[in-house]
């Protein structure tokens, strides 16, 4: 090695070694002649001194050329910071290095990002451009170390409880549902593809088949999907399944995992759980309380119903089915500017419009429209709303009543966010179930699945999956987190017969169901046991825990929101020759063949 130490290493107890210390150039300083370096490598900084009365001329000469991240070896004995000296912000803070030897293993460039302090903000496009230099920052290599270690925690606690870890295949069949398809040529078989897998569901599932009965994978999926903060082309998941389980046996295993994850790493996250155990809620209940299916509850806000106090009133806009809204704490001194603002982001979510109460000590002073509600009717707003002096009361109305839960939802989730009202520092968990297994598409008129197709009826509500497939609920599960879906999973279905209806009810014949899923069906004729499993985000569990912003700042080397790599220069065209040797042909428009 070419290092005795690493730069986050040395303490007082190492005082009086000689010491090789390798690393970049984080900053120099020249304080009367005496030259300061603050010698970093991923594991911290330690503060190397080159004293002209110490060193050589040759040597100083080489110490006053550095410049921020050069690359460096200093050889030197370890000393005490003299009295009040000390720096407190590092590990290293107590000691320096009084440099003996000094070598400059290779210089920089400037760099066009700033590399030595995180509070500049920075051009994003140039960051993913420069991606190796950006990762030399503080931020993402602590956002890379949560990652590692929440990765690492996994695969031990699961080794623990009898899992095992199994790799399944990257090139895998088309299979059409859910996002959209990656897909591979071959150049074997033409006019053939591959599909990059979206997630190893069928083959985790053929694993109970084969009597694994606990497996989990580290799995790499791939979607192609437009782009948000919280989603990439390529991700990373926790895969999970187990045989002769019912859903509560799989909630425990992740509920335990990553509640011992958040308590025994306390220390290098600075999370806490919000609530132990993860409470539970019905997909109904949090539509109705909360708007959202992955609601942030480290805040309240919780929505209200006055749709029977509202009824016979001559307020028109409330004189829908439905009327609700919630209370935006402490806000009563926005403008009619701002609520204005607040009126057309809910539009643009599906609502007719907003009304807006500011309440004041005098009781509620209402907005234009609001103003020809009754004395009466804001006094019932008042009294079920709950809202105080100082308070802002949001309403909205719809005959559709989850079009109106959504809508308000959306705004809630805003509006939380603008207000800072959840805690950086909580993690809030929650498991929300009992979702609708179906829902009807009126563009293709027919049903679709609203979690996946091996997903298992309720046991009560088979009986309507012919009759009223919109009635019945699948044994299925997510696992939210500050307003994030971070996992999802279902009690899968394991007997042929009940695939088969489902397949139906999806408008599938059994000609085309056996075509793309005669494996599955074939493999649930041969003694397939009962099982469920669960995927976790772990993209997104690492982004909470490392209170990143989006995804890509806890992926080394992410795509930007277009779905490119802007550094490799990816997706990037390929020469004729390997395009004939797949069998394909590129359609290219005429203006960009004379671009």
């Amino acid at each position: 090695m070419q290092k005795t130490h690493t730069c986050g290493e040395l303490r007082k107890e190492h005082v009086g070694q000689i010491v090789t210390l390798a690393g970049w150039v984080h900053r120099r300083r020249d304080h009367g002649g005496v030259i300061f370096v603050d010698l970093r490598d991923r594991f911290g900084i330690t503060q190397v001194v080159i004293n002209p009365a110490r060193v050589t001329p040759e040597t100083f000469r080489l110490g006053e050329s550095l410049r921020n991240e050069y690359v460096v070896q200093a050889i030197g004995e370890v000393c005490e910071r003299p009295a009040g000296m000390s720096n407190p912000k590092l590990a290293t803070g107590d000691i320096e290095v009084m440099v003996q030897t000094l070598r400059v293993l290779n210089p920089s460039r400037t760099p066009p990002i700033t590399i030595n302090d995180d509070s500049i903000e920075q051009d994003e496009s140039l960051r993913l451009k420069y991606r190796y230099l950006d990762l030399r920052r503080e931020r993402m290599t602590y956002n890379l170390t949560v990652r590692h270690r929440l990765v690492k925690f996994i695969r031990d606690y699961l080794d623990a409880r009898g899992f095992l870890e199994i790799e399944t295949p990257i090139l895998f069949k088309s299979t059409p549902e859910g996002a959209r398809e990656y897909l591979v040529p071959s150049r074997l078989y033409s006019g053939h593809f591959y599909a990059l897998p979206q997630s190893p569901q069928q083959l985790k599932q053929l694993l109970m088949v084969a009597g694994i009965e606990r497996y989990f994978q580290i799995a790499r999926c791939f979607r192609d999907e437009d782009q948000r903060a919280d989603r990439q082309p390529e991700f990373t998941q926790l895969d999970m399944e187990m045989s002769f389980v019912d859903h509560d046996d799989v909630l425990n295993v992740v509920e335990g995992l990553l509640t011992a994850f958040t308590e025994e790493y306390h220390h290098l996250h600075g999370k806490r759980l919000l609530y132990k155990p993860f409470p539970r809620f019905s997909f109904h209940d949090v539509m109705e309380r909360f708007g959202r299916d992955k609601p942030d509850i480290r805040f309240g806000m919780e929505l209200f119903d006055i749709s029977e106090a509202m009824r016979g009133t001559s307020f028109l806009p409330f004189q829908a089915a439905h009327v609700k809204g919630f209370v935006a704490p402490g806000c009563a001194h926005y403008t009619r500017k701002q609520t204005d603002e607040l009126t057309e982001f809910i539009r643009q979510k599906g609502a007719r419009g907003l009304i807006v109460l500011w309440h004041d000590a005098d009781g509620y002073r209402p907005s234009g429209a609001g103003a020809k509600l009754s004395d009466a009717e804001k006094q019932a707003i008042m009294r079920i709303s709950n809202s105080q002096p100082g308070d802002l009361v949001l309403l909205a109305a719809d005959d559709n009543r989850m079009k109106l839960n959504e809508a308000l939802g959306e705004l809630r989730h805003e509006l939380g966010n603008r207000l800072k009202l959840g805690d950086p520092n909580v993690m809030a968990f929650l498991w929300v179930m009992d979702f609708p297994m179906f829902s009807f598409n009126a563009e293709e008129q027919r049903w679709v699945a609203n979690h996946h197709l091996f997903t298992a009826p309720a046991e009560e509500d088979l009986p309507y999956l012919e009759t009223d497939p919109g009635r019945v609920r699948g044994n299925q599960y997510d696992l939210v987190c500050n307003g994030y879906e971070v996992a999802g999973g279902s009690i899968r279905i394991h007997r042929r017969d009940v695939q088969e209806r489902v397949m139906r009810v999806l408008g599938l014949s059994m000609e085309e169901a056996y075509q793309k899923f005669g494996h599955m069906l074939d493999a649930f004729e041969y003694g397939a046991p009962p099982h469920g499993g669960i995927a976790a985000g772990i993209d997104r569990l690492a982004m909470l825990y490392a209170g990143a912003s989006n995804l890509r700042e806890v992926i080394a080397f992410p795509k930007n929101q277009q779905a490119a790599d802007v550094m490799l220069g990816v997706p990037s065209r390929v020469s004729p020759q390997q395009l004939e040797e797949l069998h394909i042909r590129i359609a290219v428009e005429e203006e960009e063949l004379t671009a």
